[in-house]
């Protein structure tokens, strides 16, 4: 008998899938609005040339540039709460609070302190500043969060959550106030 079949048959609840919970309303509207902006990126990038895989960083510099200004240009209009909504802010707000709460919290919480950079005034379609530091998220913060299109990404400015965009460099939603870290 294989070893694997050994644990299963050993260990039944192991081979046994885990059903994958249903987010709530609220969350499958926030991940709708994140592939709409997602969608929205990668169409406006292909207007751009890439640049190469020997490109200097500067061509890369300029390229982001370029995607965020396409980006501010199609998002002129958009504000605070567009993408982030209300609703799904309350939900990742008590999921916040649930994993920097007690023992592993605390190390949660010093995690993304001690990477955290100066807080800044987030503003929709603003580049993140280049010099500061990219908080991090502990893994097990980003697994009890929804799954994020590729190159977007939750980070904290302080006690806010923002989504930022890894391409354009830039801050797509900000939530303040959603956790405390001190």
């Amino acid at each position: 008998m294989p070893f694997f079949l050994g644990v299963c048959l050993a260990f039944p609840s192991f081979a046994e899938k885990q059903p994958a919970q249903k987010p709530s309303p609220a969350v499958q509207d926030f991940l709708k609005r994140v592939e709409r902006y997602a969608d929205l990126r990668n169409s406006l990038e292909k207007k751009l040339q890439e640049p190469g895989d020997k490109a200097e960083p500067e061509e890369i510099r300029a390229h982001q540039l370029a995607l965020a200004e396409l980006i501010r240009g199609a998002r002129s209009e958009a504000k605070e709460g567009d993408v982030l909504c209300p609703e799904a802010v309350k939900e990742l707000k008590q999921v916040l609070k649930s994993e920097f709460q007690g023992a592993g919290g605390k190390t949660a919480k010093a995690t993304v302190k001690e990477s955290a950079p100066a807080p800044f005034e987030c503003k929709v379609n603003q580049a993140y500043p280049a010099n500061a530091p990219v908080s991090t998220v502990p893994p097990d913060v980003l697994l009890k969060l929804p799954q994020l299109p590729e190159d977007i990404e939750y980070r904290f400015v302080g006690s806010n959550l923002i989504l930022r965009d890894v391409r354009a460099n830039i801050v797509v939603d900000c939530a303040r106030e959603i956790t405390s870290l001190s």
